[in-house]
């Protein structure tokens, strides 16, 4: 890792997200090693409360991504974080942090090369967004 790259923390499905990076790992794609992974077993399962402490101790982006919306292996859980994110889209300027800075994406579990594509893009746009801030969030 860079001294500039940003750190991204992402929660990520067990079922679809996780098992893509393990294909992307497998297939040995290349992709910045800048984010730390957390495996959730459902992206509906991410707490709201680490998503803004994941922001207030430093964090450049948070990134929660998970199954396909219908393909969930909780029958809902997709959609419960899609809530939960529209909602910290909302609270994070009162605690000084851009909404953009969280981002939602779905990446099922055969979807390796979009996996490390999403972690380029991520890493390019944190980089923009420290950019023109002066720093992390």
């Amino acid at each position: 890792m860079q001294k500039e790259d940003p750190t991204i923390i992402a929660f990520v499905c067990n079922w679809c997200t996780y098992t893509a990076a393990d294909l992307a790992g497998v297939s040995r794609l290349n992709y910045p090693k800048n984010v730390r992974l957390i495996r959730v077993m459902c992206t509906g399962m991410v707490d709201t409360q680490y998503v803004i402490k994941a922001f207030l101790e430093g964090a450049d982006m948070v990134w929660i991504s998970g199954c396909h919306p219908g393909d969930c292996h909780y029958i809902n859980g997709n959609y419960k974080a899609r809530r939960k994110v529209k909602l910290l889209k909302e609270i994070l300027p009162l605690f000084g942090v851009s909404p953009e800075r969280l981002v939602l994406t779905w990446i099922g579990a055969s979807d390796g090369i979009e996996f490390a594509q999403t972690i380029k893009q991520l890493t390019d746009i944190a980089r923009e967004q420290g950019a023109e801030a002066g720093g992390a969030a």
